[in-house]
């Protein structure tokens, strides 16, 4: 008896709750409209307001209200976590209502949005580098901006996701034993994340690197490749002395001043 109840009363809600929404998509009246798709924002019922904010971005092009109906289809999308057409709205408010108050926010959201769309570093980071172009954007369209410092840290999470994928790529290439191809990604690396937290191991492998390619040379390119095992080497001795890869970083290091000295001797092997 009482789960009887229970369900006519659950199916009398919900019939009430579908009339009255079926009353605001009729109706004719503009800001009883505007007025209800706000309050389904404000509850979370995003996929309620958004038929209706979608109606009023045309019937209201050229009024008063026709901001405050783009901010709130902009924000149902983000909140319904339709990235892709968030980020488009809230870049699209920015443009129009540059000198709204609610530009600054929309802009930030807009870089929000983005870095919500970057995918783990494995995989391609093609949203990562528009989400930190966009953090950027916003740092220098609001350079005071109280959400600045927010920004920055957001700028830091996704900068470390691309050093994680570029030394992944120049690491690929040494395991795949393109060596003259992983020598350059990791030095290319290096330059551009010279503190990195990979630079010791980036830096052994490009011992290891040179020595493969060195290895794999004709005679007569050997000795400058050689020399350039050497070289690397002793910059990584210098800055590691006690690394875990000292040790056979040094046997690549001898074995190739061994092959300098047979190569500027002319000593044949």
């Amino acid at each position: 008896m009482k789960r009887t109840l229970w369900f006519s009363l659950l199916l009398s809600l919900i019939l009430t709750s579908c009339s009255e929404y079926s009353k605001v998509l009729k109706s004719t009246d503009l800001e009883y409209k505007y007025s209800m798709a706000v309050a389904y924002y404000d509850a979370g019922e995003c996929f309620k307001a958004l038929p209706i904010l979608d109606e009023l971005i045309s019937l209201t092009r050229g009024t008063q209200r026709a901001e405050d109906v783009f901010y709130y289809y902009a924000k149902s999308h983000f909140c319904t976590k339709d990235y892709y057409l968030a980020n488009y709205f809230f870049k699209q408010f920015a443009r129009t209502w540059s000198t709204s108050p609610r530009a600054e926010e929309c802009l930030f959201l807009a870089a929000i949005c983005s870095a919500r769309l970057s995918p783990e570093s494995s995989l391609d980071q093609t949203d990562t580098k528009a989400a930190l172009d966009e953090f950027q954007l916003f740092i220098d369209s609001y350079p005071n901006s109280a959400l600045r410092d927010s920004c920055n840290n957001m700028m830091q999470r996704l900068d470390m996701k691309l050093e994680n994928k570029n030394f992944e790529i120049a690491r690929l290439y040494e395991k795949t034993l393109k060596f003259k191809s992983a020598s350059l990604a990791l030095k290319g690396f290096l330059k551009d994340y010279p503190d990195s937290r990979y630079k010791e191991e980036a830096m052994y492998l490009i011992i290891k690197s040179d020595f493969e390619y060195a290895e794999r040379s004709i005679e007569t390119k050997k000795l400058e490749r050689y020399r350039a095992v050497l070289e690397s080497y002793l910059t990584f001795a210098t800055l590691f002395p006690e690394s875990r890869w000292l040790r056979q970083g040094e046997s690549y290091y001898l074995r190739s001043r061994k092959q300098v000295e047979r190569l500027t001797t002319g000593e044949i092997q």
